[in-house]
């Protein structure tokens, strides 16, 4: 029971994933920037501070009595996650939409739920799951089989990208590729997935003020709250310094006072994207504390994230007038990422 509660949350985050940008495109005459940091705001200050408020008592009594060392890594691996998350554009720009977004989603999983136990394997950790009790264990090797399908459905996702795009017209083609560079998207995408997998690195990292909410009479359900709100100052901090460098690089500034903008509506609509956002590490949270397995916590995430988002874009109409055979492609894609969270469901269960 407590495996099938763990899914359900991480189907609850990823849909919260997979869903938050929608709200922005009710945002009117703002730039990129603009409604990304107000956005941002919410996501890693307002809502995370909220959210241990309501669910962890004394939680920033926890972050100020914890080792130095823990709020540092925290901090850092949320700081270089927010790195990931900007380098993300950019590998889209030179490998396009499907190819950049599978790509780097494939190196999310794998780096983000294999590296924490090899790294308690190299230091000796009793804290947590080890990759090689993984292997150990039946259990285990279960969850490292469903994780080896669920690439193998993010690689077939990814063919369908490809083929979606095959089948673009020529003027379409002639803007896809204009600044289409393999090497380039490749070497980017490798450091943005690699990055964005050190938001589970920072929960790792983490762990010794979650284990004090706990002790300290707090639900474990929610232990990861107190976590969250340590890693997301890190993003924050990345997010924040960027958002100001475009806003005077294009002098965007006054985006924030616009007159001509539907204000109240732009902040507003922001706001949901950015509550909507936080939402999915607010469930996975409660997801990871059911399985106690991080390695399979993170690849459902990930899948969940890819379902929900190839979803949307068939709801959205975004594979509208592709070949069949495209179609059937990124269906299998998605059926076998499926069959990957039923497979690390039942590991977790043994």
């Amino acid at each position: 029971m407590q495996a099938i509660l763990g899914v359900i949350f991480h189907f609850i985050g990823g849909f919260a994933s997979g869903s938050f940008y929608i709200p922005f495109k009710k945002v009117k005459d703002w730039a990129w920037e603009t409604y990304w940091l107000v956005g941002g705001i919410f996501s890693w200050l307002i809502a995370p501070l909220v959210g241990a408020y309501l669910t962890v008592p004394a939680f920033m009594d926890i972050i100020g009595a914890a080792e130095s060392d823990t709020v540092f890594w925290t901090y850092l691996m949320g700081l270089l996650w927010g790195i990931g998350g900007l380098t993300f554009g950019l590998g889209m720009r030179y490998l396009g939409v499907s190819l950049g977004q599978t790509f780097i989603l494939g190196f999310s999983s794998a780096f983000g739920s294999l590296v924490p136990p090899i790294y308690r394997d190299i230091v000796g950790s009793n804290d947590g799951e080890t990759f090689s009790g993984m292997i150990a264990s039946t259990g285990g090797q279960v969850v490292l089989l469903g994780i080896l399908i669920c690439l193998v459905g993010i690689a077939i996702s990814g063919k369908a990208g490809m083929m979606k795009e095959g089948d673009m017209t020529t003027e379409e083609k002639a803007v896809g590729v204009k600044e289409f560079d393999i090497r380039k998207g490749f070497t980017v995408g490798a450091i943005s997935g690699i990055l964005s997998a050190c938001f589970n690195y920072g929960i790792e990292a983490g762990k010794p003020m979650a284990l004090e909410a706990v002790q300290n009479g707090g639900n474990p359900l929610f232990q990861n709250n107190v976590t969250f709100v340590v890693i997301l100052w890190g993003g924050l901090t990345t997010n924040f310094i960027w958002c100001m460098i475009l806003n005077a690089r294009n002098k965007t500034f006054g985006d924030y006072a616009k007159k001509s903008a539907p204000l109240l509506r732009n902040y507003l609509f922001s706001a949901l994207a950015g509550v909507t956002w936080y939402m999915q590490f607010f469930f996975y949270g409660m997801g990871e504390s059911k399985l106690g397995n991080g390695a399979s916590s993170w690849i459902l995430h990930m899948a969940f994230i890819i379902l929900i988002s190839n979803v949307w874009g068939m709801a959205l109409g975004e594979w509208k007038g592709v070949q069949r055979k495209t179609f059937r492609t990124i269906l299998m894609g998605v059926a076998v990422i499926m069959l990957s969270i039923v497979v690390v469901g039942i590991g977790n269960s043994l």
